[in-house]
């Protein structure tokens, strides 16, 4: 049983790495809406530059739809202004929103702000634009003092990374930086799928920020954070071994980190074959293996590999079904989010 079980899942690992036969299909653009905020001191501006570049050109690798809000004025409105109308236009779509902050931030004990030119956007308010948004939002807030974004923004459906683990973590953060040097990276991909996931990047630009504060001698000043299950904590990067959790909250909530493995800005060309519905049939299935795993030693040998084997045919079958050019997503089977 275990040798087929084995001989199963490595079907399912290397199935995504092989040229599927399917043909692509038309899916929604990836919208990257990049927020540059004010550089506050000349020496910062050349930085914030050159990582916004970075992000819109890894959003033109992917074919996605990009809206810049930075410096300048828009028919009057200052960047703020901009953000809440672009915010409001972007409501309802089966595509993921990539909503990617490049600058500072700040921190008054009860918010925390990010330094726009002209007036600065709160976390609060953020949390307000979004709320009537019914779609897939990832939040890279590169900010200094941006962990309370965390408090403000986290709720279902959403991936939300940080540079810092509390609001007084206000020196300039560097984690920003690096998350755009991680972007397409062939370093960053840690399984090694062709493709870097938003789990894969945080991991990545912790690890160079991390790297950088030893290397200089200097106490870290920032701390990065994700969240993806919606319980407003966030889990720092040396929680994770590879891709997966191996530290673990006292009261044993969901770990954060399986939603976020499964979202790319910048898509494999398998990747790219899926239609919405079949990479949300799958992202489903993949989050149930998951927590299988977490709850292998709650169950008898028989009962986790018979359910294993359950999934793992499933999966095989599906990755089957799409290189045959085949819809291989059951009529009347949602996704499992």
């Amino acid at each position: 049983m275990r040798a087929i079980l084995t001989t199963l899942f490595v079907l399912c690992l290397t199935s995504t790495n092989r040229q599927l036969i399917a043909d692509p299909v038309s899916v929604p653009p990836t919208t990257l809406m990049l927020v540059v905020g004010a550089p506050g001191e000349d020496e910062y501006q050349p930085i914030f530059e050159e990582s916004a570049a970075a992000w819109a050109g890894a959003a033109k690798l992917a074919g996605a739809k990009s809206v810049k809000i930075g410096a300048d004025e828009v028919d009057g409105n200052p960047p703020r202004i901009q953000l809440e109308s672009a915010l409001k236009s972007a409501t309802n779509s089966p595509a993921d929103l990539w909503l990617v902050f490049v600058g500072h931030g700040t921190y008054d004990g009860r918010d925390a702000k990010f330094n726009l030119h002209g007036p600065d956007v709160s976390a609060s308010e953020l949390s307000t634009w979004l709320e009537p948004l019914n779609r897939r939002v990832v939040i890279f807030q590169g900010a200094s003092a941006s962990a309370p974004f965390i408090n403000r923004l986290s709720n279902s459906g959403r991936i939300i990374i940080t540079a810092t683990r509390s609001g007084n973590e206000q020196n300039y953060a560097r984690f920003g930086r690096h998350a755009a040097e991680a972007l397409v990276s062939p370093q960053t991909d840690i399984d090694q799928d062709g493709q870097n996931s938003a789990l894969e990047i945080f991991l990545a630009a912790a690890r160079l920020t991390a790297d950088w504060y030893k290397n200089e001698g200097r106490l870290a000043t920032e701390h990065p954070l994700i969240d993806d299950n919606g319980d407003a904590r966030g889990t720092p990067a040396d929680w994770f071994q590879g891709l997966r959790v191996v530290k673990r909250a006292g009261d044993g909530s969901q770990p954060d980190g399986l939603r976020a493995r499964q979202v790319h800005l910048v898509p494999s060309a398998d990747e790219a074959r899926l239609t919405v519905e079949q990479r949300q049939w799958r992202d489903g299935k993949e989050l149930e293996l998951s927590r299988l795993r977490d709850r292998r030693t709650a169950m008898s040998e028989e009962e986790y590999f018979g359910a294993l084997e359950e999934l793992l045919l499933e999966l095989a079958r599906f990755y089957a079904a799409v290189e045959a050019g085949t819809n291989p997503v059951p009529a009347g089977n949602p996704a499992t989010n």
